[in-house]
């Protein structure tokens, strides 16, 4: 399978790809190697191959940043850092292993619990099997794959077909830090039922799974009994801007937080409610800093909005803009691809609440602006669509800033900060359609263990032993 540079469609990489017989050995390895419960994996072990890991990779800082830029798309700066996130997530992963601790179940408060110690410890679900996105596709992996490492369970680790090469380079680097393969293990492929077949597989104890909401559900509603999931879809992030807030502060982040990675973001900024009070201003201002963004190949170091991932989404994205155009939405930038790889950081002013901008997740460098003038009608209609992620609020006013957190529908809510703010410990979750579970290392490693609670019965002890002389 060929792999592309987004920004020129020159190839860059051919990857071999898995078939269906190579999924079963694959899978059984995994299974046989934790159904050898003797030969765990103990957590001192699990430390040291993880910091050896965060080594290896910081050894390679710049060659995972290139890799970035090249196969996915994102101008290197951001890539740069992306790889700085992957090295601290891979160290978080290793920190948390010590705090992975049960607890004492009481016993004792009721006459027949009396004479007993209950405790409970943690242990790994079994395999996992994770399916990752093309948008950050170092540190997604670093995401799914190390708490498996760091809790002891076997993984395998699907890259999306269009950035296969930071994965298969950091399941590499995990080899050389001592974690044997039937631990960690690639599958590249590029057939949804193969795909699908791994997925679904009654051997997977969990799957992790970065992605659209369609397949996402589907796959949930497939796998095998018993087996438990992670899903993280997308959303249409809001950000409301109170007649209070400075308006020249908020623009730096917001359009950041819009077009970054050209808006390839799961919480990407893209509704952004302005209060009637300072709209003109904001957007005089937002339009005029996204019309200088500079659009080029990521792989240098001005650029700051690079490709989309492929082509067909140059063409999702054109026919998705036209739409609001022609239904009253003005475009006070941008609106134009370009070439047949990149489309221009675009500003949409009140388009219809029906078009597919202002429903769907655009998945591109494109936000769009709308007025309103009570707080209520700017969270109702925030709060309105089926999906629910992160959300944020600019104001200087605190009881402003107060009502928002309380009513407004997501799982983060942002003050004097963009949507697509994160950090690699932080919990990170999905509301109603855009995802099931909680993710952040330390919360996807509490998903990937079991309890197991241990009794002891301890009445009359000494009995059979008679008394020590």
């Amino acid at each position: 399978m060929l792999v592309y540079q987004p920004y020129n469609r020159v190839p860059i990489s051919d990857v071999a790809l898995d078939d269906a017989a190579s999924i079963q050995t694959k899978l059984e390895r995994a299974n046989r190697a934790f159904a050898d419960r003797s030969n765990w994996i103990p957590a001192y072990k699990r430390i040291e191959i993880l910091r050896r890991i965060a080594y290896l990779v910081e050894q390679e800082h710049e060659q995972f940043a290139l890799r970035i830029a090249r196969e996915g798309g994102k101008p290197l700066a951001d890539a740069r850092v992306e790889v700085k996130r992957a090295i601290n997530g891979v160290q978080i992963a290793a920190s948390t292993v010590e705090r992975m601790v049960g607890e004492e179940i009481p016993m004792g408060l009721t006459p027949a619990s009396k004479d007993r110690w209950a405790f409970t410890t943690k242990e790994p679900i079994g395999v996992v099997v994770a399916i990752s996105a093309f948008n950050h596709p170092l540190n997604l992996i670093v995401h799914q794959v190390m708490p498996a490492i760091a809790t002891g369970c076997p993984v395998i680790i699907k890259p999306a077909p269009t950035t296969p090469l930071s994965c298969i380079r950091l399941v590499e680097l995990i080899g050389e830090a001592g974690l044997s393969e039937p631990w960690c293990q690639t599958v590249v492929l590029d057939d949804v039922a193969l795909a699908e077949s791994l997925a679904t597989d009654q051997r997977v104890a969990f799957l992790s799974f970065i992605g659209s909401a369609r397949v996402g559900w589907s796959l949930r509603s497939k796998l095998a009994p018993g087996t438990r999931c992670a899903l993280e879809h997308g959303g249409a992030a809001p950000v409301i801007v109170d007649r209070s807030a400075n308006i020249e502060a908020v623009i730096g982040p917001l359009v950041k937080g819009g077009y970054y990675h050209a808006g390839q973001v799961c919480v990407s900024v893209q509704r952004i409610f302005v209060h009637e009070d300072v709209k003109q201003q904001f957007v005089e201002s937002f339009t005029d800093s996204v019309s200088r963004l500079k659009v080029g190949d990521p792989t240098q170091l001005d650029t700051e909005v690079g490709p989309l991932i492929l082509p067909g989404e140059v063409d999702r994205v054109e026919t998705w803009v036209q739409e609001a155009m022609d239904h009253s939405g003005v475009v006070t930038t941008g609106g134009a691809r370009i070439g047949n790889t990149a489309y221009r950081p675009t500003v949409i002013l009140e388009p219809p609440p029906d078009v597919r901008v202002s429903q769907q997740e655009i998945f591109g460098p494109i936000t769009c602006v709308y007025g309103y003038t009570e707080l209520p009608d700017a969270i109702a209609r925030a709060n309105s669509l089926p999906v629910a992620f992160q959300a944020s609020l600019f104001t200087r006013d605190i009881n402003v800033a107060l009502t928002a957190a309380k009513l407004l529908d997501a799982s983060t809510v942002l003050i004097n900060d963009h949507s697509a703010f994160r950090t690699d410990w932080m919990p990170f979750a999905g509301r109603r359609q855009s995802g099931l579970g909680t993710g952040g290392i330390p919360y996807t490693m509490y998903d990937m263990t079991l309890d197991k609670m241990v009794v002891f019965n301890f009445q009359d002890p000494f009995v059979e032993l008679g008394t020590p002389s």
